[in-house]
């Protein structure tokens, strides 16, 4: 039976720390960081728990990605360039085969962005994931929320509902009891999918790519930014609220996932707008500035979208692309609200 450090040193001990920032990693009561000079870090956690993040049974590999690339994005919307992490864990059992692939995909992204691991926890409870992740960026250069400013067109990366598609398709073929704590309200039934469209859904759901390139680009051209994880509406409003503006956000311009094609317009507006688990970013920049968001994009092979622009007063105002009224967003998650 693997004890606590021997599960420490076979599946997440690395032979040497390869990152200059990290004076000394696993192994001590603490971890030692030494950030470039004149910069500052930033630091963010995040938590992944069985039934309610993720589903039960979810493939080991791609739960370690998605472990360390929900941190990743939120460093990638401040800007701000990865540094190192900490991981804590609990496990049900100490099982080698899942550790094994639960480690292999964590390191993998890790090593993707140069971020070392550098220490945490381990101890036997519910599966739950647990990252602090540290980034370093240069003093003022953060992509705060509360930078959007009157005038600023609003942008987002990607394409977006792919994952709450990917989520409701798991949940027709296993549904668990009761609300097991998941994170999205069930949808009606959907249409068949095209497998290939389907499987690059699921990627986006269990293996979502952070926006660590773009966020970095985008320094001195973007005001404020968020990463979409709860659903863009919700997400939106954050920097509505944080830089005392309002908003207007045209539908239909809202990059769909391919994989949503063949849904209904009303599927497709309340997953775009309320779907989660994107991890797309969300970003506000002046007017004058579209032709450096497009060449900040273009040179990280990244899409963006304009949708919308800041105003003066409060709240988000959604119409279609006739510039029709629309209702209000379907809500985003909250994890304290009704599942």
């Amino acid at each position: 039976m693997l004890s606590e450090f021997d599960l420490i040193r076979q599946y997440f001990t690395r032979s040497a720390v390869s990152h200059g920032s990290v004076a000394l990693g696993i192994g001590d009561d603490c971890a030692l960081l030494v950030p470039s000079a004149g910069m500052q870090l930033a630091i963010s956690t995040d938590m992944l728990v069985e039934g309610r993040h993720f589903l039960p049974g979810t493939d080991a590999r791609a739960l370690g990605h998605k472990t360390l690339a929900v941190n990743l994005s939120d460093l990638a919307a401040m800007g701000a360039r990865p540094l190192a992490f900490t991981l804590a864990l609990a496990l049900p059992a100490a099982q080698p085969a899942w550790l094994e692939e639960f480690s292999g995909g964590l390191l993998a992204l890790a090593d993707a962005h140069g971020c070392a691991l550098i220490g945490g926890d381990t101890t036997r409870g519910p599966l739950n994931l647990c990252v602090t992740v540290f980034g370093e960026l240069p003093p003022g250069a953060a992509l705060r929320r509360n930078a959007a400013r009157p005038g600023d067109d609003i942008w987002v990366s990607g394409a977006l509902g792919g994952a709450r598609l990917a989520l409701e398709m798991a949940l027709a073929a296993e549904p668990l009891a009761g609300d097991a704590g998941q994170k999205h309200q069930s949808a009606p039934p959907v249409p068949p999918i095209e497998p290939a469209l389907l499987a690059q859904a699921a990627t986006r759901l269990h293996m979502p790519t952070p926006r660590v390139a773009l966020g970095l680009a985008l320094r001195a051209i973007a005001h404020a930014a968020i990463d979409l994880s709860d659903g863009f509406a919700g997400d939106l409003g954050h920097i509505l609220h944080a830089s005392d503006c309002g908003a207007s956000v045209d539908v239909d311009a809202l990059p769909v996932d391919a994989a949503l094609q063949t849904l209904s317009p009303t599927l497709q507006r309340a997953w775009t707008l309320a779907g989660g688990d994107d991890y797309e970013l969300c970003f506000t920049a002046p007017k004058a500035q579209r032709a450096a968001v497009l060449a900040a994009a273009a040179s990280v092979q990244t899409p963006v979208t304009r949708v919308g622009r800041i105003e003066a007063g409060s709240g988000l105002r959604l119409h279609d692309g006739a510039g029709l009224a629309l209702d209000a967003a379907p809500p985003s998650f909250d994890h304290f609200g009704t599942p």
